[in-house]
């Protein structure tokens, strides 16, 4: 199909509408060559971030309130309630390229009221139950990756309903190349009783990376590998002895020469010396010659080459074969500390553990004083603190925008404490019946706070965290001066969050009147929000007299992209300027929907023939052409 021809057909065809011609041209750009294929849904908050910006407020009453450690060290973590598409794109400007790890478990789309799109459950017998979760999820896990740290991973949880719907649309977004694993684990021992022959016991956590620098957390060795360790040197280093001789695939002289070389075996004190060929005068005196020789008689190979030998030679041993009388090989002492550490082994992608079935989720969510009433389905917080650990981020910023419960922060705190990382907690979820307050929160808050057990134990709070809850609020997208200020007055939510920064000061020991600036500082950093620019002169003079120290991060109003450069000239050296809202337009746009201008006829034939144009020049990945379903 040449779709810059028929693109201009349809743009020339009389008898049609705009609205008409419009429509048919969206078919044709939405059309792929190559990849995953579904009907395009409209969501309603989507169609909301059209004509608003979503920005956050946090919120103080007597239900819901910041939870602050005496540890001035204690990390920042949040819940911002709200949608998840609105969460995503307020931390595309605070977030951008920051997320370490990212943990979802969305809707699995089983068709009995476990999705809702647009106010409505989708059923088993919705036509279109497959490209609404597919476009649901495919907004959501684009922004997702733009998110993520060039080192950064993903883990999602799923079953076997939308399974394979989903590894086909992570491969397109994350890359297949990016691909890490799929975990098989069991969810429920017992099985689902449903209507299949089989009782379904397992789901599944598909796992992407962002690039090939991430490295998952090795484990310890279990007994049954360390048992094997079993001869201990002088040092009191314990060692097992394995064979040096290649075996396996490529173990023949003919795969690779140059590692079929002979030791000599002195047998008088029972040292080795190694040769690239056979030495006869080392045989006359007495040396046995050791060749690396299959047990079919056949010439084998060593695993190591001749230089990696001789440079070991001091962890090599030589000994008769138990099997054949009269012939040696050389092995290798394995120590089990060889690595100046525990033996590790990689984690397996088959998870059978009790502490991560549903029974054992329910349980430790009922010991929190919750019930089945308050969220039917936790996951099992030992399942996400294992999950937590392999990320392999003592440091990093975890986010979860399916946060439903709060298993997930509730298990980076834990972990936290465990192994003294300082992780940081994002938790986005709506309100719906309330679960973001009185479920997400509130759980989170007896974890850090203390809590009392059903059966009386008392339970001490993890209290060197902090904990701030977010709501999302929409302002009008359009550009009005009116409404550019409205954003900023409205944006320093974002501003605190996206500093990590959230303690207000005096300004050069001056109280600020927050109609014109607010002053944030710590032992890290500093952060001024200037919302009226008339105040600019003033506060620059402030900033003269003001000790040296880590630069000031000014934020702005301006009607542009100018910071006000010139009036901050003097202290050009202290400050750090930056414009808004431009800054925030900037990173929104290159994730929100674009508004519908009235007639799209002509703008649509002119990206149908610039994105054909490019397709010809570029074939893609590996030859495989094939358009992007949105921004990556």
């Amino acid at each position: 199909m040449n779709k810059t021809d028929l693109a201009r057909k349809i743009q020339n065809l009389d008898g049609l509408s705009n609205d008409e011609k419009s429509a048919l041209l969206e078919l044709i750009r939405g059309y792929k060559k190559f990849g995953l294929v579904w009907e395009e849904k409209p969501e309603d908050i989507e169609e909301r971030l059209r004509e608003d910006l979503p920005v956050l407020v946090e919120r103080n009453d007597d239900k819901v309130h910041p939870i602050i450690s005496d540890n001035p060290d204690a990390p920042n973590h949040l819940i911002i309630e709200g949608d998840n598409l609105a969460a995503l794109t307020e931390l595309s400007y605070t977030h951008a390229g920051k997320i370490d790890v990212i943990y979802i478990d969305p809707p699995y789309n089983t068709g009995n009221k476990d999705f809702i799109y647009n106010d409505s459950y989708v059923d088993s017998e919705d036509s279109y139950r497959h490209s609404k979760w597919l476009s649901f999820m495919d907004k959501r896990l684009r922004i997702a990756k733009r998110l993520l740290s060039d080192n950064g991973v993903i883990f999602i949880s799923i079953d076997d309903n939308e399974l394979a719907n989903l590894r086909l649309l992570s491969d397109e977004i994350f890359g297949f190349f990016n691909y890490e694993a799929t975990i098989t684990y069991v969810r429920k021992t017992s099985g689902k009783q449903d209507s299949s022959n089989f009782a379904k016991s397992t789901e599944y956590i598909l796992i992407y990376s962002k690039s090939s620098n991430w490295i998952a957390s090795a484990l310890p060795a279990e007994d049954k590998v360390t048992d094997r360790y079993n001869k201990v040197d002088v040092d009191g280093r314990r060692y097992r002895e394995t064979d040096l001789r290649k075996t396996g695939n490529a173990d023949r002289k003919i795969d690779r020469p140059l590692m079929f070389y002979p030791f000599y075996l002195d047998p008088q004190d029972h040292s080795l010396l190694v040769r690239q060929n056979s030495d006869p005068e080392l045989l006359a005196l007495g040396f046995i010659e050791i060749f690396p020789v299959k047990p079919d008689g056949t010439d084998g190979r060593w695993r190591w080459a001749m230089n990696t030998a001789n440079e070991n030679l001091g962890n090599l041993v030589a000994k008769e074969m138990p099997k054949y009388k009269g012939k040696y090989t050389v092995y290798e002492k394995d120590y089990i500390d060889k690595k100046e550490g525990e033996r590790t082994v990689k984690e397996h992608t088959s998870w059978d553990r009790k502490a991560f079935n549903s029974d054992n989720a329910m349980m430790d969510f009922k010991e929190l004083g919750f019930g089945n009433q308050d969220f039917p389905f936790p996951k099992s917080t030992d399942l996400i603190q294992h999950i937590i650990f392999l990320a392999n981020f003592r440091n990093g910023i975890y986010l979860d925008f399916f946060a439903g419960s709060g298993t997930t922060m509730q298990a980076l705190l834990r972990q936290n404490s465990e192994d003294g990382g300082r992780r940081q907690c994002i938790l986005c979820t709506n309100n719906e019946n309330g679960i973001c307050e009185n479920v997400t929160y509130e759980r989170n808050k007896r974890v850090i706070e203390g809590y009392t057990k059903p059966n009386g134990e008392e339970v001490a709070g993890l209290a060197d965290n902090n904990l701030r809850y977010y709501r999302t609020k929409f302002l009008p997208r359009e550009r009005s001066v009116k409404n550019m200020r409205e954003l900023v007055q409205t944006s320093t939510g974002l501003l605190c969050i996206k500093n990590d920064l959230y303690t207000e000061a005096p300004f050069g020991g001056r109280k600020m009147n927050p109609k014109y600036a607010r002053y944030f500082e710590n032992a890290e950093q500093r952060m001024l929000v200037i919302y009226e620019e008339r105040a600019i002169p003033f506060i620059a003079d402030i900033i003269n007299t003001m000790p040296d120290g880590e630069k000031i991060k000014v934020y702005v109003f301006s009607h542009g992209s100018y910071a006000y450069d010139d009036e901050f000239a003097e202290v050009e050296d202290r400050v750090e300027l930056c414009a808004l809202p431009q800054a925030i337009y900037d990173a929104y746009q290159k994730v929100l929907p674009k508004r519908k201008p009235k007639f799209l006829v002509d703008e649509l034939v002119e990206e149908i023939v610039e994105n054909d144009e490019a397709e010809e020049s570029n074939e893609g990945l590996f030859g495989l052409d094939y358009e992007k379903g949105g921004d990556e």
